[in-house]
């Protein structure tokens, strides 16, 4: 009670605590607690809602599909399952009057549920899971009239390089750079940030890698730095912020990219998180080219920044939009704090009006303009996004394949078209039900 009463993370941490004594409890008593169905055959999971704590736990040699009928795209357990590579649709409409053992479709990339398919559909559909068994085409991502969509993949470490490659990204959209920092009781020294880079750099052989500088502060500690506490580290000292008060924190990190990217040939492009404005942008770009890097870019995460894109653009060689914090800061909603996890929905239409504001300003200035949060590892969502201005997108190695596949069934003319049905939605569910039935040819 102690921690639900002081909100935010510690509201949120609250709940992982119950659970976990919740847990512990019922394995001392040797009774059941929040058992998942049998697996005497691969079956298909609805539920109101499932915890990240059993989403980490589903196999995915039993659970062919996870659907919910709560819960956002960017809430944990969606997060989660994307990752683990598992089919799921969630906050679908009527879901739970499916009547156990009736036999459904799920297709993630259009995010619908088909209740009693045809026997026709259902060998149909097989046949398509034999197809899609490997990680399909791996062709570069585009719409059906040819517009080229670079899809990218969020990372980091080398590992999840390597992983994406495999996946078909066709370079880096976001390179978290915390790995380097998180771990460590010192700050880490220029050149061993140079040498990490460089390793990851090789392994891109020349494609297209965005970094993210150090994305740190109250809501991200790190040991050797020491920060004041916050009642709310969301809207406090993180990001630019953070760096913009350890200068030299941040003058090390432009350091060491800039000499990564000259040690091997590479495609390096560099960007600052939590720009509030255009005066932030033009600062960052300002030292980031003093110290060498070719190519800098912001990531509009506040809608301060969005409201003043054309601006920002004039500072900038690029953008990125991090939608997972730009819903929270425009409607008000605490990523960390489950009371408020329904707004922490990318479709809802204040959110998508903000990504055309910046949408128009990139086109009005012929530059690049990607989306990297987890908005863009919604395939359906994804086309709405490029009707909306944006040019690449960034997410998860394992969304991939259905992002790519739901891109090239529409044209451009199309995409924008069912764009301008969601943004005049009143709501992210309607917003989302309305462009589905939008849709100009039935989901495969």
């Amino acid at each position: 009670l102690m921690l639900k009463s002081l909100g935010g993370t510690q509201a949120e941490r609250a709940g992982d605590l119950v659970d976990v004594s919740r847990r512990t409890v019922a394995a001392l008593m040797d009774v059941p607690y929040g058992e998942l169905p049998e697996c005497d055959e691969p079956y298909i999971l609805i539920a109101e809602d499932l915890s990240p704590a059993d989403t980490a736990l589903l196999e995915l040699s039993c659970v062919l599909a996870l659907v919910t009928s709560g819960g956002s795209p960017t809430a944990h357990t969606a997060i989660l399952a994307r990752a683990k590579g598992l089919v799921a649709v969630v906050s679908a409409e009527g879901v739970l009057d499916i009547p156990d053992g009736e036999i459904v479709v799920v297709n993630a990339a259009e995010g619908t549920i088909e209740g009693s398919p045809s026997a026709g559909r259902v060998a149909e559909v097989r046949a398509l899971m034999v197809q899609e068994d490997d990680d399909g085409d791996l062709s570069a991502g585009q719409l059906s009239d040819g517009t080229a969509v670079p899809l990218f993949a969020n990372v980091g470490s080398l590992g999840n390089v390597e992983n994406a490659l495999a996946k078909g990204a066709e370079g880096v959209g976001l390179l978290r750079t915390e790995f380097l920092f998180f771990e460590e009781q010192e700050a880490p020294t220029v050149e061993a940030q140079a040498a990490s880079y460089t390793e990851i750099l090789k392994a891109m052989e020349g494609r297209k890698t965005v970094a993210r500088t150090l994305d740190a502060g109250a809501d991200k500690p790190l040991a050797f730095l020491p920060m004041d506490a916050e009642e709310n580290p969301a809207l406090g000292v993180r990001g630019i912020r953070t760096a913009i008060r350890h200068e030299q924190l941040l003058r090390d990190q432009l350091t060491a990219l800039a000499a990564a990217s000259e040690a091997v040939p590479s495609d390096l492009w560099v960007m600052a998180p939590m720009i509030a404005d255009a005066a932030e942008a033009k600062q960052f770009a300002s030292l980031a080219r003093e110290h060498g890097v070719k190519t800098v870019g912001v990531m509009i995460e506040v809608p301060s920044c969005a409201i003043v894109a054309d601006q920002v653009f004039e500072a900038v060689d690029f953008v990125s939009i991090g939608t997972n914090d730009l819903t929270q800061y425009a409607l008000a909603a605490d990523r960390q704090n489950g009371a408020v996890a329904a707004y922490q929905d990318p479709w809802h239409p204040a959110v998508l009006r903000l990504i055309r504001i910046v949408g128009n300003a990139a086109t009005a200035s012929g530059k690049p303009l990607s989306v990297c949060g987890e908005a863009a590892s919604d395939p359906l969502l994804a086309v709405v996004l490029v009707g909306l201005g944006v040019t690449s997108l960034s997410m998860v190695p394992n969304a991939l394949r259905d992002v790519r596949a739901t891109l090239a069934r529409y044209s451009l003319a199309e995409a924008r078209a069912l764009a301008a049905i969601a943004v005049n939605g009143t709501s992210a569910g309607e917003a989302r039900s309305q462009v589905r039935a939008a849709l100009p040819r039935p989901p495969r």
